[in-house]
């Protein structure tokens, strides 16, 4: 195991690696670099600034020149400075980060506990009006797009009712409130952009549940089982849902990367201020250096889940070794 875990995370510095060369470049074939952004808002600037921005910069340089700069300063353990922002990219990341996490991490539990057990019993239940009724709103889940979703939550709930904000993390002015009114505050902002996230998800969880399910049901195994005896609820969990594991571990490890690196419309909609919002508000802004930090840790993201996925599979099945 420990040599299979060595090996892939090789890998994934191999991959890292080449896909943040790649971003790099497309990134600096996009038209207005900052120095063109500064010539447009200020009329009297002379060509003369505009060659030493651009050499401060080091904008004058092919684009493998910039990138081996940009990973000595990654490797020095500097993130580079924010333009939009005008402060150093550590300063405000671990907090977008950490709201980021919060929201997936959310948005992933309520995704499981509506999902397994639906799937679970519309499996034991195939063809039956509920069967059909909870299908129908996977597909939905599935098929809507997300900023629709988010757009009619903040029009029903916020608008409407008026029961949650309409968008934000947490109310201004509140920092120096006790913990658990800190806790409530956030919640409140919190519960919109969850239901949008896992609604979404909720859909895929359920389908791929019900389908393993209903495949491990008709399992050799489970006609055992049940010529020993064993109580339905053992049959069904023990041995039905814990076979149907391992497909449910790929589709819900991979997609705690999606939603993580996948947030930025739904961020973006409710003005959450997580890394999608981020990503999104630094490549309108052309803010360089936010973007490929942002896309780093997405990708870093997808494949340490990958790895995780696979790891998950040695304690879901004794049949699978890495040795």
């Amino acid at each position: 195991m420990t040599t299979y875990i060595v090996r892939r995370l090789i890998q994934t510095v191999i991959m890292l690696v080449a896909l943040s060369y790649v971003c790099f470049t497309l990134m600096a074939l996009m038209p207005g670099d900052p120095v063109e952004l500064m010539v447009q808002s200020n009329p009297h600037i002379t060509s003369a600034d505009v060659a030493r921005l651009r050499s401060l910069y080091g904008l004058d340089q092919p684009s493998y020149v910039r990138y081996g700069n940009w990973v000595k300063t990654i490797a020095s353990g500097e993130l580079g400075y924010s333009r939009t922002y005008r402060i150093p990219i550590s300063e405000f990341m671990p907090a977008r980060l950490m709201n980021t996490f919060i929201l997936s991490m959310a948005s992933i539990l309520v995704a499981l506990l509506v999902s397994i057990p639906l799937g679970v019993y519309t499996a034991l239940r195939p063809n039956t009006k509920f069967d059909y009724i909870v299908n129908f709103f996977a597909f939905a889940g599935i098929s809507v797009p997300s900023f629709w979703l988010g757009i009619m939550l903040i029009l029903i709930f916020s608008v409407f009712f008026g029961w949650f904000p309409a968008g934000g993390t947490t109310t201004a002015g509140i920092e120096n409130s006790d913990i658990f009114t800190l806790t409530v505050d956030r919640l409140k902002y919190l519960i919109l952009p969850t239901i949008s996230l896992a609604y979404m998800e909720i859909g895929t969880f359920l389908r791929y549940t019900r389908s393993a399910m209903m495949e491990s049901m008709r399992g050799d195994y489970i006609r055992t089982a049940k010529a020993k005896g064993l109580a339905r609820k053992e049959i069904v969990w023990g041995h039905g849902f814990r076979n149907a594991l391992l497909s449910l571990i790929t589709i819900v490890t991979l997609s705690l990367s999606d939603v993580f690196s996948g947030a930025l419309i739904t961020e973006t909609v409710f003005s959450y201020q997580g890394v999608g919002k981020l990503v999104y508000d630094a490549t309108i802004g052309n803010d360089f250096n936010v973007a490929m930090v942002s896309f780093m840790i997405s990708v870093g993201m997808v494949l340490l889940f990958s790895l995780i996925a696979d790891i998950l599979y040695a304690f879901a099945d004794p049949r699978i070794s890495y040795n």
